[in-house]
């Protein structure tokens, strides 16, 4: 029997044809169309611009031609080519960390970590605005997990002594936070953070995705003095920042190899999973060379720049929430009203992210602002304006 055109079972049919009509309901229906060209980009995460710089494609360029285009399969099997123990040193070296170990995507370096950090009698607690990749991680850690109000380090702490109260002084234990969270762009009390979870015997977990490279002295972790703390383990990616792809975990403290041989052996995204592409690896190796204090100030002042304007225009003034770094959010009426002013801003050559329910934490429909370091002055300037009269006209 042909099977070209043969349409899936019924019951399946109906229930994705009903999960297309509730999306449509809720207006979160999402689109994959292509990128616009040209234009004003405010919506990604290519935060210093070297996604397109240069030097940064020619290293991945040399890379395919000496390593070839792919990895070819998983470290374990195939052995490692050069550049990932390379880069692995580059990002350790950046960081001030001790040990790296660099995986496919920075989605999987939260999921290997959580779940290589999981099973029986382990608790896992999270801020709930943690990014996608740690919640899974930790369903799939096979650990009791809990949520935590945003940035209440109250409620985590009387979360980690019940634990030890229950389980005794050696139950283990990992808070989860992001240094710069991705919605309100909002940066957690590492420091006090750390102390919590030291007084307390647990692990704290930093997700440095928005914050590598992108914060004076290139890391979070690093400026709240945590860069040499043990029990502080550090996720990131390196396609935002670095505009390159792909993730690592980072050590610190005397048992770092012992941390990263752990990982390896355990963490199922870095056994199951095709290592980094050589290019990829080239390109994020070059574009962490170019990743200097003078590029992160230029980012800094254009998220400056920016806050300014929002907060000074009337129409955004009441909505903008300022971040810590640079992500910008302003709160929308309602999810179509989003949807509408992201297409009309798009219509005039600016890319905006557009964030509504279910992707948001706390159910508030927003636009996220993403100054990057290359983003002419003037340009933003205007842009910041038009987005404004785009919010005016379809979300008044």
């Amino acid at each position: 029997m042909s099977t070209t055109d043969v349409v899936p079972p019924d019951s399946w049919q109906d229930w994705v044809d009903s999960r297309a009509r509730v999306r449509r309901a809720r207006d979160g229906e999402r689109s994959d169309r292509a990128m616009p060209a040209g234009g004003l980009d405010l919506a990604s995460n290519d935060y210093l611009g070297l996604s397109r710089e240069r030097s940064v494609v020619q290293a991945a360029v040399r890379a395919a031609r000496t390593h070839g285009a792919g990895a070819g399969a998983s470290r374990v099997v195939t052995g490692t080519h050069p550049l990932l123990p390379a880069l692995e040193a580059d990002l350790a070296r950046y960081t001030g960390r001790r040990a790296a170990l660099v995986f496919s995507s920075g989605f999987t370096a939260n999921q290997g970590l959580l779940g290589a950090l999981g099973g029986r009698g382990a608790l896992l607690v999270l801020d709930e605005h943690a990014h996608a990749s740690l919640i899974d991680g930790a369903r799939l850690s096979r650990a009791e997990v809990r949520t935590a109000a945003h940035g209440d380090l109250d409620a985590i702490e009387a979360t980690l002594r019940e634990h030890r109260d229950r389980n005794g002084p050696r139950a283990r234990a990992a808070v989860v936070v992001e240094s710069v969270y991705s919605v309100l762009g909002d940066a957690a009390r590492l420091a006090e953070a750390a102390r919590r979870c030291a007084e307390h015997g647990a692990l704290l977990v930093v997700d440095e995705a928005h914050t590598l490279a992108a914060v004076p002295g290139g890391s979070a972790v690093r400026a709240a003095g945590l860069h040499g703390a043990g029990h502080v383990v550090v996720t990131a990616t390196l396609s935002k920042a670095l505009g390159a792809q792909g993730g690592v975990v980072l050590f610190g403290g005397l048992g770092a190899a012992a941390w990263r041989d752990h990982l390896l052996n355990t963490a199922r995204t870095f056994l199951f999973d095709t290592a980094l592409a050589p290019p990829a690896a080239g390109a994020a190796r070059r574009a962490l060379a170019l990743a200097d204090e003078r590029r992160i100030g230029r980012l800094a002042a254009n998220a400056e720049l920016a806050h300014r304007l929002l907060a000074a225009h009337p129409v955004t003034a009441g909505r903008v929430e300022r971040g810590d770094g640079a992500i910008h959010s302003l709160q929308m009426r309602s999810p179509a009203g989003a949807v509408r002013t992201a297409e009309a801003l798009r219509a005039q050559g600016i890319a905006v992210g557009c964030f509504r329910p279910p992707s948001v934490p706390d159910g508030i429909a927003r636009l996220r602002i993403t100054v990057h370091a290359d983003h002419g002055r003037r340009r933003l300037t205007r842009a910041v304006a038009t987005v404004a009269q785009c919010i005016d006209r379809e979300d008044p």
